[in-house]
């Protein structure tokens, strides 16, 4: 496993994020930034099945999608989730503020981390990329993370 992205997941993405106010201005896409920060806490939360879809992929389609997991590639600016997953237009705010999801993220991130703790190889299922295990998880949070990060410009690129 990279602990490269580990380490950005646990150390480097909260930080930055910490950095941004909810009137920063994306590079592209709808959520403004706390929308942004719940949408990666579902999204951690989806991994440690605090919030469960079904499959939206179909099977013959997996390799493909696991292929580009495991990848170098980033996701591309506006990709989207199918909508039976996040609807077009972003989700209402959850939390009263920034710092407040801003926690709730940290502590989903953490709780991340406990889940797997005892088995890494135990897998949970991602809607669209199917069963993931730890090590698949945190390339799939990494990449996530990383194409938010670029979103909102929070990299020195």
């Amino acid at each position: 496993m990279n602990q490269e992205k580990i380490e950005f997941i646990q150390h480097q993405l909260i930080p930055s994020i910490q950095t941004l106010s909810i009137n920063t201005k994306p590079k592209w896409g709808l959520m403004n930034a706390q929308q942004m920060v719940e949408h990666l806490i579902a999204f951690f939360n989806i991994s440690t099945e605090k919030i469960k879809f079904p499959l939206t992929t179909p099977e013959e389609h997996l390799p493909k999608l696991k292929a580009f997991l495991n990848s170098d590639k980033p996701f591309k600016e506006n990709t989207k989730a199918p909508e039976s997953i996040i609807p077009a237009t972003p989700l209402p705010l959850r939390y009263t503020d920034m710092p407040t999801a801003i926690n709730k993220l940290q502590h989903s991130i953490e709780n991340f981390f406990h889940y797997f703790n005892d088995d890494k190889n135990k897998t949970t299922l991602h809607p669209v990329f199917g069963y993931l295990n730890f090590d698949e998880w945190v390339l799939l949070h990494y990449k996530h993370c990383l194409h938010h990060a670029h979103q909102f410009n929070l990299l020195n690129e």
